[in-house]
C-alpha cells in the first residue's frame, strides 16, 4: 500500500518521478496506443500496482483477454479505484483512489464471460506489475 499522502503531489513532483508517457498518461487522462502496451497481452501471476503511487489495484486473477488492446480486468482490488463519468457521459474513467491517477476506462454489459460482467480497460503505462512474492505486493 502507498505511504500515507503518497498520492498528494503537486505537477513539478509529478514530473520529476514519473516517465513523459506516464505523466501524460496518469495525471493527464491520456491514452497509450492500441496493441502497445507492457502489459496487453501479458499473464503471469502477481498484482498490478499503481505507477504513480504503488497502491495494489487488480490482482492477476481478475485479468482476462478481452482482444480490446489494452490490459482488461473485471474487479479491482476492494477500495483502490474510484469510477467517475467522463464530462460527455459516454463512459465511466477509472482511477487509483489513493493518487488519483487516470488508469483508463470500465465498460459494462459487453457479454464478457466474466463474473462482474465488466471491462476495466487499463492503460499498461499507469500500473507496475509485481509478482505476489515479491515485498513490493505485500
Amino acid at each position: 500500500m502507498a505511504a500515507p499522502g503518497s498520492g498528494q503531489k503537486s505537477e513539478e513532483e509529478w514530473r520529476a518521478i514519473l516517465s513523459p508517457e506516464q505523466f501524460r498518461i496518469l495525471r493527464q487522462k491520456g491514452t497509450e496506443l492500441k496493441g502497445t502496451g507492457e502489459y496487453d497481452k501479458f499473464f503471469g501471476e502477481g498484482i498490478y500496482n499503481c505507477a504513480g503511487c504503488g497502491t495494489p489495484l487488480y490482482k492477476s486473477t481478475t485479468k482476462f483477454n478481452s482482444g480490446c488492446g489494452w490490459p482488461a480486468f473485471f474487479e479491482g482490488l476492494p477500495g483502490a479505484i474510484n469510477r467517475n463519468p467522463d464530462p460527455d457521459g459516454r463512459r465511466t474513467e477509472i482511477t487509483c483512489a489513493a493518487c488519483s491517477g487516470h488508469l483508463g476506462h470500465v465498460f459494462k454489459g459487453e457479454g464478457f464471460q466474466t463474473p462482474t460482467d465488466e471491462r476495466h480497460c487499463v492503460n499498461s503505462v499507469s500500473v507496475k506489475f509485481i509478482t505476489e512474492d515479491s515485498p513490493a505486493s505485500l
